[in-house]
């Protein structure tokens, strides 16, 4: 638990940012009419879901508009130029798009390094107004501030409004019977949590614990927090990311390991947490949310239903009346736009993609319906940021197939796949998750890992993707 000391500086903290929020605030509202307008675009989901092909290939796509038909200031030619310019924080690290682009479209594509912190990229856009003003009006400036950060850290935000003893508890619980956290459990029950602290023992703990999330998430699960963890950055080996999930202890004493634990519990609320999301999430206007459905069908029933539940705590963050420490931070402000993108539907023909778009709004349903009570506009779509197959039909013992074919990663040679086919009915795949199942009793979901495709790109085009400028209107285009 904190110290008094240690309250009143979190106090102290607590008036500081409202007073920097406020300032900052009257400061926006006093420059508006004078400064050309800014979209903050927040773009999170876990890991392996996407978000750095979706950032680079929508700045190209925007960049060079001719695949962007359902962007309507695309499509009319309200957008007259495209252009990257200095983002305006310079002490967060700039998006690496060049690098990222050439990875995707150069002579031997491959995938980039995918998202391990916070980095922002502004692409400015020059607009013609249209309507009544459009005659008499030039084009106007609109800033689009991108910024990439791992779906991993806004999951920590269940951790702000929970005790170290309540968040020992329910991972325990819910880790239980998970071959995958057997070694760290085994451990755990071997440790005496009111026995002095030895600093060897809590790396082990910490060490195990780290390890079982490494293995929870190359299983599929969703859940795997602290975020920090799995990306540490500059933190590895610090004493605010060494600590574990401990069994109840009775009569834990001052300098025991249970203390320290809880004490650093505290520690990485207060310096982790508490700085992303009043540095960054604090400021975002419109938000996409990229899930790996596929994956998680892939995974089983289990991890489809882990899907479910990180997807709400994720979605906590968006309405903030629920989270005590939210409703300080935000003092009222909300996201405007959110959208769930499922990612990968050119793992999919094309007939399929309707099923996926039902079954991510499904899966959501209840972090949705709450994003929407608290007044952000949602909506669920299947994307693909950069189209890595092509379709074709197939003859496969007497029967017709809608299969998709590209280049594997691990070999390089082409492929069809035949993923199964998705039901109709969501509710055929969210009743087996929510009852415990452990395997799909009635179909068997394939996948494979494609690596991109070599592409030749004409004048004005972009990479080649599904629905992204459908999701660019969804998310941008009314301020367009």
């Amino acid at each position: 638990m904190p110290t008094i000391g240690e309250g009143g500086n979190l106090v102290i903290s607590t008036i500081t940012d409202q007073i920097s929020r406020t300032v900052e605030g009257v400061g926006d509202v006093l420059s508006a009419p004078f400064s050309d307008p800014v979209i903050r675009l927040g773009v999170t989901g876990l890991s392996r879901a996407g978000k750095t092909v979706f950032i680079t290939s929508l700045v190209a796509n925007l960049m060079n508009r001719d695949r962007m038909p359902q962007l309507r200031a695309a499509s009319r030619g309200a957008i007259r130029a495209a252009y990257l310019q200095p983002q305006p924080d310079d002490t967060i690290p700039r998006f690496r798009y060049e690098d990222h682009l050439a990875a995707l479209t150069g002579n031997d594509p491959h995938w980039p390094q995918g998202t391990r912190r916070v980095s922002e990229l502004r692409l400015s856009l020059k607009v013609q107004p249209t309507g009544l003003l459009s005659g008499i009006q030039g084009p106007r400036t609109v800033h689009l501030d991108i910024v990439d950060y791992p779906g991993e850290w806004l999951l920590d935000l269940g951790l702000m409004d929970k005790e170290y003893a309540e968040w020992s508890v329910s991972v325990l619980d819910r880790i239980e019977n998970r071959a995958e956290a057997a070694e760290f459990l085994a451990l755990a029950r071997q440790t005496d949590p009111t026995a002095d602290l030895e600093e060897p023992q809590a790396q082990r703990l910490a060490e195990a614990f780290t390890g079982y999330l490494k293995t929870a998430r190359e299983a599929g699960f969703s859940d795997c927090t602290p975020g920090r963890f799995l990306l540490p950055g500059d933190l590895e080996g610090s004493p605010v990311l060494t600590f574990a999930p401990l069994p109840q202890a009775q009569g834990a004493g001052r300098k025991s390991l249970w203390r320290e634990f809880e004490r650093r519990f505290d520690s990485y609320k207060r310096h982790v947490v508490r700085p992303f999301f009043r540095d960054h999430f604090a400021r975002i206007d419109r938000q996409v949310v990229l899930v790996d459905v596929l994956g998680a069908i892939h995974a089983g029933p289990r991890a489809v239903e882990d899907l479910r539940h990180a997807m709400a705590d994720i979605l906590s963050a968006f309405r903030p009346g629920r989270n005590a420490f939210l409703s300080r931070l935000l003092n009222g402000r909300r996201v405007e736009r959110i959208l769930f993108a499922a990612t990968k539907a050119d793992h999919l023909h094309h007939t399929q993609h309707a099923r996926l778009s039902a079954i991510t709004e499904a899966l959501l349903r209840d972090a949705k319906d709450r994003a929407d009570f608290a007044g952000a506009r949602t909506e669920a779509m299947a994307i693909a940021a950069l189209r890595t197959t092509v379709e074709e039909t197939i003859d496969h013992k007497g029967r017709a197939l809608d299969v998709v074919r590209g280049r594997l990663l691990e070999t390089g040679k082409q492929a069809a796949l035949y993923p199964g086919e998705l039901p109709s009915d969501p509710a055929r795949l969210l009743n087996p998750a929510l009852s415990g199942a452990e395997a799909w009793l009635d179909a068997d979901y394939s996948i494979m890992r494609f690596a991109p495709a070599k592409i030749s790109l004409a004048p004005g085009q972009g990479p080649p993707h599904i629905r992204l400028d459908k999701a660019a209107e969804f998310l941008i285009g009314d301020r367009l």
